[in-house]
């Protein structure tokens, strides 16, 4: 009789050497508590940009702009979803994007150029919530996706059987991104129209002595502004603390025991530290972050579910899904080519005025 599927995910004898994933699932999560996380990721103070995007667009093109980008979105996560559920029905449960995508595409190079891409969206998530914590209202002009990436891990912290909870917690996280990312590019446009400022939190503002809001209420709103970016920087900087703590940890010993707990403390602060020098030496953090955006961001959440899904779900070629997959990966392909050159040729536009330390941000 054949032996069943292996529902570990980590082989025993390498248990000893990966105490971040054995500490993942060590957690019993429900769906409810992926999707929070979801939301967290994706939900960022960014929608306060909304009604600016829609300054440029107008009503139709921002309309237009918004809902299909939402549904491309879910439907990515949709898909992701899925090959996480085949791999864990086959008795191989994913925990880190990176080896999800070697598993899938069979490229060792790819596994390195998702560890890069990674650290580098993470690092400079990082980054922009000591800036937006520092700054308050600055806007920061890179937005927080990379979602799909952190979807393995996210997943990794429900109670299995995971099949089918991820699907429910896309659910409750599109619910909230519905609401509040069409109640604020709406009424923010609204109301301001082509004054809408870069954030429309700033248009509140005192300006000349005079508030459109109580005091109390913009105090408020700066303080779960900071709150939400803290969550958003914990979420993402999971994905480093895991690679930072795979060989830390002692797996014998409990997870929040001294011998793991004192070195945890330690590596977090260190990696926060050096957050913190970057957001004070790069004022032009804008700039890079672009080009990581256009490079990393866009295979990782609009060309690689759509490649995976094909190859391990195999939809027939003369199927819909297959085709709306391909065109998916052909338009995302095309836009991240130009997204490349752009911000690149934006970054080499503002090298001259590149100063380190300096209080002027520039991007």
């Amino acid at each position: 009789m054949a032996e069943p599927p292996r529902t570990d995910p980590i082989p025993e004898s390498h248990q000893e050497e990966d105490a971040g994933a054995v500490f993942v699932l060590q957690s019993k999560g429900e769906w409810w508590d992926a999707g929070y996380h979801l939301t967290t990721a994706i939900v960022s103070p960014l929608i306060l940009t909304l009604p600016f995007a829609f300054r440029g667009l107008g009503w139709g093109l921002g309309l237009f702009c918004l809902t299909p980008m939402a549904v491309i979105t879910f439907y990515s996560c949709y898909l992701m979803s899925k090959v996480l559920d085949h791999f864990e029905k086959v008795g191989h449960r994913h925990l880190r994007f990176r080896e999800l995508v070697t598993d899938v595409l069979g490229s060792g190079w790819m596994f390195y150029f998702v560890i890069f891409i990674q650290m580098a969206i993470n690092t400079g998530i990082g980054v922009g919530s000591i800036l937006f914590a520092a700054l308050l209202l600055e806007y920061i002009s890179y937005d927080y996706m990379g979602f799909n990436s952190a979807m393995p891990s996210i997943q990794a912290t429900l109670a299995p059987p995971a099949t089918g909870k991820m699907v429910k917690a896309l659910l409750m996280c599109y619910t909230v991104i519905f609401i509040t990312f069409y109640s604020v590019a709406v009424s923010g446009y609204w109301v301001y129209g082509n004054k809408s400022s870069s954030n429309i939190l700033i248009s509140l503002m005192p300006t000349d002595g005079y508030s459109l809001a109580p005091t109390w209420v913009l105090e408020l709103a700066i303080f779960f502004l900071l709150l939400q970016i803290f969550a958003i920087g914990l979420v993402y900087s999971q994905v480093v603390y895991e690679i930072m703590e795979k060989k830390a940890g002692d797996v014998k010993q409990g997870m929040f025991s001294r011998r793991n707990l004192i070195p945890r403390l330690i590596l977090r602060t260190l990696y926060m530290v050096f957050c913190g020098i970057l957001a004070a030496m790069l004022p032009f953090i804008g700039d890079i972050s672009s080009v990581v955006g256009a490079i990393g961001f866009i295979p990782l959440d609009f060309i690689l579910p759509m490649l995976m899904y094909n190859m391990i779900c195999k939809p027939q070629r003369s199927s819909l899904t297959y085709w709306i997959n391909i065109s998916i990966v052909i338009v995302f392909t095309c836009a991240g080519i130009m997204g490349s050159f752009s911000s690149i040729r934006k970054l080499i536009h503002d090298a001259n005025k590149f100063n380190l330390f300096s209080d002027d941000v520039v991007g």
